[in-house]
């Protein structure tokens, strides 16, 4: 009964470990000088991505989470043009499973780990996409913000459109940065 319970604990950790590590990751960047107050309206200048069915899906997710913050798209001559770029690569981890457990090491009534037994490693490799999304003053050329999300990939459309939605919300859930320094 030991052995079952220490199987489950591992593999409870190691489903644990590889979601998390598997997890959206968004990382945000701005000019401190910028002065984003002044900012209102924005317009696109270029999504680039390897699959054109997701240039419309870029654009949607980032255009609510700007509207939502009480920015208007223009078709031209917005305070802010937007560049959208989404890389996608390909990452590999190895996986290593063990059976038979044994007793191993530890005092009587303690157990401990030990006596692994067999192990067999297998590579499994996953596609990470990354979107890049910049913000530039339209009159001055300069860049006041960066958002990047990253995440790995499915194989189901749905999935990663629903990925996309959450990452683009994440980017921009503490913006405009003036919000934070006033507060």
């Amino acid at each position: 009964m030991k052995r079952l319970t220490k199987v489950i604990v591992l593999i409870g950790l190691t489903l644990f470990l590889a979601k998390a590590s598997f997890a959206q990751q968004v990382k945000t960047d701005y000019d401190r000088a910028a002065n984003f107050s002044h900012y209102k309206t924005f317009s696109w200048k270029k999504v680039q991505t390897p699959d054109p069915l997701w240039v419309d899906r870029i654009k949607a997710a980032v255009d609510a989470a700007l509207a939502a913050k009480g920015w208007t798209q223009v078709e031209s001559g917005g305070d802010i043009s937007i560049v959208a770029i989404e890389i996608n690569r390909d990452q590999q981890t190895l996986n290593t499973f063990y059976d038979n457990f044994g007793g191993g090491f530890g005092r009587r009534g303690f157990g401990g780990f030990g006596g692994f037994g067999e192990s067999t490693t297998t590579p499994e490799t996953y596609t990470v996409g990354t979107l890049v999304v910049d913000l530039f003053d339209a009159k001055t050329k300069n860049l006041v913000w960066r958002g990047v999300s990253s995440g790995m990939l499915s194989n189901k459309s749905n999935k990663n459109i629903k990925n996309l939605d959450r990452g683009v919300q994440k980017l921009f859930q503490h913006f405009p940065p003036d919000a934070l320094k006033n507060s």
